[in-house]
């Protein structure tokens, strides 16, 4: 009779199985690197090297503003709110409606769109030019570049932009004052002519310099973070350049912008809106005293979804006038 050894090569055999499971299970687990497309990539630099009209940023902000005035108004009316005026977000909207009508949504609507013509189409227009011109061909431009271009151009944009800001801000402001103290612009070119006459060509750089610092943060928070988003997303997802990865980079744009410009659009507000001299040491001095830290946010929820809308719009319009220029120019797409 033979011997039984089943058992004896079962017992053999188990530890290679064990161990066989085992390497299949540690690969597994090991964390996968993930790749770019290579495809993808290249899509993103031929697209970012064309060299597109320079007033296409200014063009698209202003079909963006005829979208979010309304809370542009509620934002500055909270930021410059007194007495007994409304608080919120909400109760400022339903007060304008209630006492001006639906149209009183849309005071200073011609010197936000005369604001964008000038600030938005430099500040766009420059950093354009210049990430083109400073970027290796075959190349992505880093996020420092990004940052620094951005923040030169959106310096140059606040300049070029504070007379017809500076209309906006009292337009915006003019009915929530008294009716003694009402300035009464007819629209955004007659308040800035007025200004001009009657307090001197210095009327036209009130604010100046907080307005273009602001400018410039605001162009570096939200071009570049929306320019390293929006090539994250393309590069490392399944999205690609679709208005689907425009949306979500245009949207965590205006949240980084929000955030970082909040102090200085509150004290740009506060220069802009008097009409006497006032050092902005002084002005932060008073602030404080009377509101606390808080004063740096004040008005961020509705600066947010304003600023929310305003970028996501100005950068959906853009990618519209790019891809219809690239359409229009049998560039490939």
């Amino acid at each position: 009779m033979e011997p039984v050894t089943t058992s004896r090569t079962t017992s053999n055999e188990s530890p290679v199985g064990a161990t066989s499971a085992a390497a299949k299970a540690a690969t597994a687990a090991k964390p996968k690197i993930l790749k770019t497309d290579p495809e993808k990539q290249k899509k993103a630099l031929a697209h970012n090297r064309i060299s597109y009209p320079f007033w296409f940023g200014g063009s698209a902000s202003s079909f963006a503003a005829c979208v979010t005035h309304p809370l542009d108004l509620v934002k500055v009316r909270l930021q410059l709110r007194s007495g007994d005026a409304p608080k919120n977000m909400s109760g400022t909207f339903m007060h304008i409606v209630r006492t001006q009508g639906p149209t009183g949504l849309y005071n200073g609507l011609t010197a936000s769109l005369l604001r964008q013509m000038t600030y938005s189409t430099v500040r766009f227009g420059v950093y354009e030019e210049l990430k083109t011109r400073y970027t290796p061909e075959g190349t992505k431009p880093s996020l420092p570049l990004l940052i620094g271009l951005s923040t030169f151009s959106g310096f140059l944009g606040g300049i070029s932009g504070n007379a017809a800001d500076v209309t906006n801000v009292r337009m915006q402001q003019d009915a929530a004052l008294p009716p003694a103290q009402r300035r009464g612009y007819k629209h955004g070119l007659d308040g800035m002519f007025r200004m001009l006459r009657e307090e001197g060509v210095k009327s036209w750089f009130r604010g100046v310099w907080p307005n273009s610092t602001r400018a410039a943060l605001m162009n570096a928070s939200q071009l570049a973070t929306y320019d390293t988003f929006k090539t994250m997303l393309i590069t490392y997802t399944p999205l690609g350049d679709t208005t689907t990865t425009h949306f979500a980079s245009s949207l965590l744009a205006g949240f980084m912008a929000t955030t970082i410009c909040s102090p200085v659009d509150v004290i740009k507000s506060r220069v802009m809106s008097t009409s006497h001299k006032q050092g902005i040491a002084h002005l932060l001095r008073e602030i404080y005293a009377k509101e606390g830290v808080t004063w740096m946010f004040k008005g961020w929820v509705p600066a947010f979804l304003r600023l929310g809308p305003q970028t996501i719009c100005t950068f959906l319009f853009l990618e519209a006038h790019r891809k219809v220029y690239r359409k229009f120019k049998g560039l490939e797409d």
